[in-house]
């Protein structure tokens, strides 16, 4: 395998989704091998002082580069966290000597470019238990794990106490102020939240499970009326530590259960207010019985198309010698 067929896979890697759209990764291309790094300055610092969502973010777009290498053929070899004197390179991608025909996550590639993070009110449909059985074993070979809150109780709870983190964030002129800068209606910007993707917030607002309010200018293009409810499919993703790595594999996690929920016809949207509150989140385990540290909120259903969310050109990500300039298709 060239680099420049390395250089390919990067260039799905960079369709995953992360935090706000901030993309806050680089990938480098030397010798045979595809690194990933974490971009620091990208980092939320108000939302995630922590770094777990940039870590989580970039797990998604490992993921990626795994699915795209599997589809032409490569069971990748991943090192994390190769380098301790290197703290920002967060995975070096290798490739087997002879190609693999036997890739269990080769039939996702199709999905990167459908999956989408959807906003959008959802249709009143569940989600089968054969669907959610595949999700949660999804989970499960990313090494994470995968929480159905079924439970009337459960439900509640997880309803009030996202909306007592929503209220606690919102009350930060910090956390509006990072909001703001990463909500666009620039259609010529590489990333950022797209106002056309987001709902209009007002006094008639409605939803008991909140979806956070990028309209912070009142120029979101989608109804006020989100249906974002308790009663809809919630899942919650997790691990049972709660470090670096245990992040990264949560973002591979993450990225795999989105994938096959893609190509099977579903949607998501991810309600992560919860877990970035420290009061919320550790009475989020207790009231669920969790013993696994959640790290998302994780909304599944059907729904009309979205549009796609902007991308950065592939030369501002990726370092190769043999990289085209062309930029990528945004997804």
């Amino acid at each position: 395998m060239t680099d420049t067929e390395m250089g390919q896979a990067a260039g799905r890697a960079i369709l995953a989704p992360s935090i706000h759209n901030t993309q806050p990764w680089r990938f480098v291309i030397t010798r045979g091998s595809l690194e990933l790094h974490a971009d620091p300055h990208r980092q939320l610092r108000v939302l995630d002082p922590r770094g777990r969502q940039l870590m989580i973010s970039c797990g998604c777009a490992l993921f990626n580069a795994r699915v795209a290498l599997a589809a032409a053929g490569y069971d990748a070899v991943v090192e994390r966290f190769p380098d301790p004197a290197q703290p920002n390179l967060l995975a070096r991608v290798t490739l087997p000597v002879e190609t693999s025909h036997g890739s269990t996550i080769s039939h996702l590639n199709a999905a990167i470019d459908r999956r989408r993070t959807n906003r959008r009110p959802f249709f009143t449909r569940a989600v089968p238990p054969d669907v959610l059985q595949l999700l949660g074993a999804a989970a499960s070979a990313e090494a994470a794990e995968l929480f159905t809150i079924d439970r009337p109780e459960h439900r509640l709870a997880t309803a009030r106490l996202s909306r007592q983190a929503d209220t606690a964030e919102l009350t930060d002129p910090a956390y509006r102020a990072e909001l703001r800068a990463w909500t666009t209606t620039d259609p010529h910007r590489g990333d950022g939240v797209l106002a056309s993707t987001v709902a209009h917030v007002d006094a008639g607002a409605s939803g008991d499970l909140p979806l956070r309010d990028f309209d912070t200018s009142g120029r979101g293009w989608l109804p006020v009326d989100t249906r974002s409810d308790h009663d809809q499919c919630l899942l919650v993703l997790g691990t049972l530590d709660d470090d670096r790595m245990a992040w990264l594999r949560a973002g591979e996690a993450l990225e795999r259960v989105w994938l096959e929920l893609t190509r099977l016809g579903y949607v998501a949207s991810l309600l992560t207010q919860v877990v970035e509150v420290a009061q919320t989140h550790e009475l989020l385990r207790l009231e669920l019985g969790l013993t696994m540290h959640p790290h998302l909120l994780m909304r599944v259903g059907q729904a009309p198309d979205t549009p796609s969310s902007p991308r950065r050109a592939l030369i501002d990500v990726i370092e190769s010698p043999e990289l085209s300039r062309t930029p990528s298709r945004p997804s």
